[in-house]
Order: structure tokens, then sequence, then C-alpha cells
């Protein structure tokens, strides 16, 4: 079986409060437009609904490498230290609008009785819709995923310790204030 991995990105950062505050999928679907442009100017904005099937969905839209991104991420895992997010994410590229699957997993674990640590994971791959694009303009699929690797992983990089704190606020009972 073919690995149709585009890109796989994990940071981790510590969070100062005991794990028992926390709770992850109140915080994502509680998620302030504003609250989620302060983890990366990369970040547009945020919203919460419910798929079709009842899951609740968190739909970001993010500029990566320049690409406009329309993620609409349904909880797959709700538990107050996991929460597991699958997307088929659009992407606005020069050539047309093509899908992208990602899956966003962000988890905490226990250092000791004040911290934990937050771990953000992006696996995104390439669908046959993506791949079909890259064919007819002649992009190897290795060459797409040299340039797509390098952005997404910074941005990952940037966004992860802003989400952390902004976890910590929301696990404190307060808010981002301003924007």
């Amino acid at each position: 079986m073919q690995d149709n991995t585009l890109v796989n990105s994990s940071f981790s950062s510590t969070i100062h409060v005991p794990i028992e505050k926390v709770d992850i999928p109140a915080w994502c679907f509680g998620l302030s437009e504003s609250e989620y442009q302060s983890c990366s100017p990369a970040h547009v904005s945020a919203g919460v609904t419910r798929a079709p099937d009842g899951r609740r969905m968190s739909i970001n839209i993010e500029v990566l490498g320049g690409s406009p991104m329309v993620q609409h991420y349904v909880e797959e895992i709700a538990e107050p230290h996991h929460l597991r997010l699958v997307s088929k994410s659009d992407v606005f590229t020069p050539t047309g609008r093509v899908k992208v699957d990602v899956i966003w997993d962000l988890s905490v674990k226990k250092i000791d009785a004040d911290t934990c640590e937050f771990t953000n994971v992006v696996h995104s791959s390439f669908t046959p819709e993506l791949l079909d694009s890259l064919a007819k303009q002649g992009i190897p699929q290795e060459v797409f995923q040299a340039a797509r690797k390098p952005v997404s992983e910074a941005h990952n990089r940037q966004e992860t310790p802003l989400f952390a704190k902004s976890i910590e606020r929301h696990a404190l009972g307060r808010r981002k204030e301003g924007k």
C-alpha cells in the first residue's frame, strides 16, 4: 500500500495548569474568532457547526504558503485530554480548488501536579483529486510535498505554543481580550 502522506508534523508546548482543568474539546468548540486569530497570523476565521451526522465541526480558514484553506474538522475522538478531528479541506491554488485530507490531533499529558504537555499533530494526505491536479500540471508528487512540508511545519511550530497559551487561558477561565 502506498503512503499518501503529504506532511506529518508534531510539536509540543507546556501548559501551566493541572491536567484536570484542561478540556480540549470545550476549548476548540468554544474558540472565538479573535482567539483563533491570536494563535497565528495565518489564521483568518473560525466557527463551529455540526456535520450532517450531528457530530461537532470546527471550520477554520487559514492561509498557508499563499494558499487559502477551508478546513471542515469533524470530531472523531472528543475526550477532555484528547481531540482528534478529520477534515476534507479545500485548498485554493492558482490553478483551482482541490481537496486535501487533514487529521488534526490535539492531546495533553500530565507532567506534574501543576503542568501538562500539549501536543499538536497535523497530518495531511494527498487525495486522488490533488494527485490528478498535480499530474495535469506536470508537478511530481515529491516536488509538491517538498515545497509544502516546510510551510506546514513552520505554521504548526508557530501555532502550537500559542494554542497552548489559549488552552491555558480557557482552563483558567480567562479569554484573550481585544481583537
